[in-house]
């Protein structure tokens, strides 16, 4: 089923094509940093964001045959249309394996999702930086990491520690990210495979 188009989103995206032309990029590229920047109203995301279109099709090959979707918190959850989530940030268990392990509880969310959904998985980091670089750390092998957080301590090196590791991602440049801009990569793809 197609997914309904609001008129505002329709206008919004007419101002953004207006504003920058992005045909130069490559279909699934295009499609992530044009969602990217309607949903932050951010021009600077058009050259700040790092898209692999080899990456990117992975991931949609991998959502499209039923991969698994980790968020690395709610925020990130909630802005993801139309596919159920693993994201155990907010459980009980992974506040007790932080403590034990002496890790933030969204680094000891990313061990108990990899337990749940091994690999293969499609993993949104919005939020995150400790999220991420315990991805990092782990034999995940997944089929596209999403990595975006946000914050002034962490955020740019582990992105930059995304891009060095040689799997498969989109991230940025820099500090800024957040759940709504990575939940609007991961429904890039989405709504590519719905229009599909």
């Amino acid at each position: 089923m197609k997914r309904p188009v609001h008129p505002i989103e329709v206008e919004s995206y007419r101002i953004l094509r207006e504003r920058v032309d992005l045909r130069h990029l490559p279909p699934l590229s295009r499609a992530v940093t044009e969602r990217v920047v309607h949903a932050s109203a951010d021009l600077s995301y058009v050259t700040d964001l790092v898209c692999d279109e080899a990456a990117l099709a992975g991931g949609l090959a991998a959502l499209r045959s039923g991969a698994a979707v980790v968020a690395d918190v709610a925020m990130v959850a909630a802005g993801i249309t139309g596919r159920a989530t693993v994201c155990p940030v907010a459980e009980a268990g992974t506040a007790g394996l932080a403590r034990e392990a002496g890790i933030t509880r969204s680094a000891a969310a990313v061990r108990i999702a990899l337990d749940r959904v091994g690999p293969g998985a499609v993993w949104v980091v919005g939020c995150a930086p400790t999220a991420l670089i315990e991805l990092l750390t782990l034999d995940a092998r997944p089929a596209l990491v999403v990595g975006l957080p946000v914050g002034f301590v962490g955020a740019a090196e582990s992105k930059a520690a995304l891009r060095v590791s040689g799997l498969p991602g989109i991230s940025n440049r820099g500090e800024k990210g957040g759940s709504a801009v990575a939940a609007a990569a991961l429904n890039a793809l989405l709504y590519v495979e719905e229009e599909q």
